[in-house]
């Protein structure tokens, strides 16, 4: 199957689970003509089709609790219960069981294709050497949340950047449109189980944010409360695309779980209700994309760290862990490199088809 009519049968099943917005699909369609990084970050459905293909001795690797949709652009910041500044993943959506090595290789996919869109400038083969050292090493010793204090001032001051100023923040939330739909009154009820007053005067937007999750419905409400601004969204959850790829039926979400096993602080303002994730949003908690970091960086330590927050999702399985050593202890040096390589050349591939425009076989 090719990407065009892979897209349209994923796009099909989707609408079959939530109710699309045209507008945003649309967009995502014109980005993901952009560049192989946009692509990869947009089309993880693909990739679950793909993977098999391209890596199958990775694929029969020991399972764990994974991200699924993994990339260099998935790490933010948030608040943790003692308004400590945490670092780590910063979206669940396509959790799901699944091999261990595909989080690591898409993790290093992505650091492989930003590169190549001048986003980051380091080697991929150097990538791939500090995503699988911290990794293992995190794995070894069991887990250690990122929190920006005393231990990683380094990256607290790359998360902080000047697009993270209240200011700014707060007036890009300020230019959001008013959504003039009818609201899905579970995304209401969620964002009201977070608001810190009952019967707080609100106003809710449609925010268009994020790549692969772009298309679903995604509301934020925003108010003001004793002398400053506040914003709750949610966003629509549907099952991982990992379910349309596979050809199987009902699955739980595991997005809860994936929050509830991980060795981290989490964040006290993400919680799934029915078919809805909410959370704060505010400018120490939401993404840290690329294009904000400052130019002077450690880039080989930021892959590092990425490889070790891996590690902390990943031992949210710890039945498996010792497995997970194992297979890691046997596989060669270069393994991760070669894999990257390989499906670095399979994304780009697809992403020349879909911008051409080819038509689906």
């Amino acid at each position: 199957m090719r990407i065009k009519k892979a897209t349209k049968k994923y796009e099909a099943w989707l609408g079959r689970h939530t109710r699309l917005v045209p507008a945003d699909l649309r967009l995502k369609h014109a980005r993901m003509a952009e560049a192989p990084f946009p692509f990869l970050r947009a089309t993880f459905y693909r990739w679950m089709q793909v993977w098999p293909k391209v890596c199958p001795a990775l694929a029969g690797a020991p399972k764990v609790l994974a991200v699924g949709d993994l990339h260099v652009e998935n790490f933010g910041t948030w608040r943790d219960i003692e308004g400590r500044l945490v670092w780590g993943v910063n979206d669940l959506d396509e959790a799901y069981v699944l091999p261990y090595t595909l989080d690591l290789v898409r993790l290093a996919t992505s650091a492989r294709l930003a590169a190549a869109a001048n986003h980051l400038a380091l080697d991929c083969k150097d990538a791939c050497d500090a995503i699988l050292e911290g990794y293992t090493k995190t794995l070894r010793d069991g887990g250690w949340p990122v929190v920006l204090g005393e231990q990683h001032h380094w990256l607290r001051d790359l998360a902080q950047s000047s697009l993270r100023d209240p200011f700014l923040f707060w007036g890009k939330m300020a230019s959001l449109p008013t959504y003039r739909g009818d609201v899905p009154k579970g995304a209401l009820k969620a964002i009201e189980s977070l608001l810190p007053e009952r019967g707080l005067y609100y106003r809710v937007a449609h925010r268009v944010a994020g790549l692969g999750s772009l298309g679903r419905q995604r509301f934020v409400a925003i108010a003001d409360w004793r002398g400053g601004k506040i914003a709750r969204e949610a966003k629509v959850l549907v099952p991982s695309a990992c379910v349309w790829a596979n050809g199987e039926g009902p699955q739980k979400l595991l997005y809860e779980e994936v929050l509830a096993k991980a060795v981290r602080c989490p964040d006290p303002f993400v919680h799934v209700r029915g078919r809805w994730v909410v959370r704060r949003l505010a400018p120490d908690c939401s993404r840290v994309e690329l294009a904000s970091l400052p130019k002077e960086r450690d880039e080989i330590r930021l892959l590092r760290e990425m490889g070790r927050e891996t590690a902390n999702i990943h031992l949210g399985s710890r039945k498996a862990i010792k497995q997970v050593l194992r297979d890691l202890a046997k596989r060669p040096a270069t393994w991760l490199y070669e894999a990257t390589e390989r499906m670095a050349q399979a994304t780009i591939r697809d992403w020349r088809e879909w911008k051409s425009g080819a038509k689906p076989s």
